[in-house]
């Protein structure tokens, strides 16, 4: 394309939107900004941008009303949706409304730019918009690894393709494969789950295939396998790698011809089913060692989709002890608690080998077993980085801090964040240099900024 690019972007936020027309209008193209969706529609009457850019939220109709009617009337104009409510249900939303892209903030200036190009360069690849899913509240996550695991979710929220979901244990693979069934074409239909770890070679055949009456010792009824009751559906298949090498075969055989034989049975039962299968181990270590059929893993292996450790997303502890606390109260028919900042802080900072399983089951605990309405850093038990067991986060900076704002609050110079945020900025920028050796890109992502936020922050403050 021999012209510059023509941008629009709409957001009720005047400093995104400068930041942007700045940026793109640096990178040769012309932007044009909007503060509403309403007059941003109207304009499109008239004229049609390369690429839209559009916030969720804004006063007035949202960013995904816009979205909808975008893919009405111009269904071949790429659509990048941003917003600050890094969630499922938004993520999936903007995919499944058509989006080009899906765009967390905070962002870096350079990938938004990038991400125009590549909006402009395959308008064409567009998909056909598709329905709003519902709320699933238990998929929480600002990190960056959680919002690409959104994202997968939301690309394929029009597919039935074959997922593999890897992660520790206690990540939460089922939560991720019920979100993919949610969100795609079979959501009408059953989904099935299924531990493959919790039976004997000879009982998971059962499970999985059914058997006929008189197939064995004890089979007095015919009964449908999970595969039968999945049928239209999807069935989660959860520790595949413990799958013994004659299930394997067998497995394959149903991926690959779509038909099975239940145990003792001579009729070939033919079956419609999705597999989202998900592992804790290294399913290719396995396949080295003989103990995983590595045409198996190829068929399993479609798309993958990695969920993080809890300790790989700690930006997001918070959020989620806030969440479970929340579900746990209203479990138990109990008044929700809060926790107090060191407590947090040392949660925070525990590395939860159980992952969201075991944080899930934490603030249960804690709800039963901390005395006040607030959880205090002493009402942490030792097993979970308490005072008895790790050492406690420091909050000495924290009371020094009170300390200053007590002394200064109330006079007459100039307001307290006015004093306090720059020179808070100031030290943790120079800490993160320091820790990075002066590499600006790595200092930026440990501060949780874009490089550019980086450098205009290093610009203002004068260092």
């Amino acid at each position: 394309m021999n012209r510059p690019l023509d941008v629009w972007l709409v957001d009720d936020d005047a400093s995104i939107r400068w930041v942007l027309e700045k940026a793109l209008r640096q990178s040769g193209m012309q932007p044009r900004a909007f503060e509403q969706a309403e007059s941003a529609l109207t304009a499109l009457g008239r004229a049609e941008p390369d690429v839209l850019i559009t916030d969720v939220r804004m006063p007035g109709a949202s960013g995904l009303k816009l979205l909808e009617t975008i893919r009405s009337d111009h269904p071949q104009l790429p659509v990048i949706v941003m917003t600050a409510h890094s969630d499922l249900e938004s993520a999936v939303a903007a995919y499944q409304g058509g989006a080009f892209e899906y765009l967390p903030k905070p962002f870096d200036i350079d990938q938004a730019v990038d991400l125009v190009r590549r909006a402009a360069a395959q308008a064409s690849a567009l998909v056909p918009a598709g329905e709003r899913p519902g709320h699933i509240p238990e998929i929480l996550g600002q990190a960056p690894a959680m919002q690409e695991v959104f994202r997968a979710i939301g690309r394929l929220s029009r597919s039935s393709m074959t997922v593999l979901i890897t992660g520790e244990s206690g990540t939460g693979k089922e939560l991720v494969a019920r979100a993919l069934h949610r969100h795609s074409p079979r959501a009408g239909k059953p989904f099935i789950a299924l531990n493959t770890s919790a039976f004997t070679a000879e009982l998971l055949e059962s499970e999985l295939f059914g058997h006929e009456k008189g197939a064995f010792t004890g089979a007095d009824a015919l009964r449908r396998g999970r595969f039968e009751q999945a049928d239209g559906g999807t069935l989660f298949l959860d520790e595949i790698g413990d799958m013994s090498t004659a299930l394997q075969t067998r497995l394959l055989r149903v991926l690959a011809e779509g038909e099975f034989y239940r145990v003792g049975g001579n009729s070939p039962i033919k079956v419609d089913v999705r597999v989202i299968a998900a592992t804790h181990q290294d399913l290719a270590s396995r396949v080295e060692k003989g103990l995983f059929r590595e045409d198996l893993l190829h068929r399993l292996n479609v798309i993958c989709i990695e969920i993080p450790p809890l300790r790989a997303r700690r930006e997001d502890i918070p959020d989620l002890l806030q969440h479970y606390l929340a579900a746990a109260a209203a479990e138990l028919g109990a008044e929700p608690k809060t926790l107090a900042r060191d407590a947090t802080a040392q949660l925070a900072g525990f590395d939860w080998p159980g992952n969201v399983r075991q944080l899930v089951n934490a603030t249960r605990r804690l709800t039963v077993t901390a005395p006040g309405r607030e959880i205090r850093l002493a009402d942490i038990p030792p097993d979970l980085g308490g005072p008895e067991g790790a050492a406690p986060v420091s909050t000495e900076w924290l009371r020094e801090l009170e300390a200053w704002a007590q002394t200064h609050a109330g006079s007459r110079d100039k307001p307290l964040l006015d004093v306090a945020v720059p020179e808070l900025e100031r030290t943790l920028i120079r800490v993160a240099l320091a820790k990075c050796e002066g590499r600006r890109q790595d200092a930026a992502k440990m501060l949780g900024w874009g490089r550019n936020t980086l450098t205009r922050k290093m610009r203002e403050l004068q260092m």
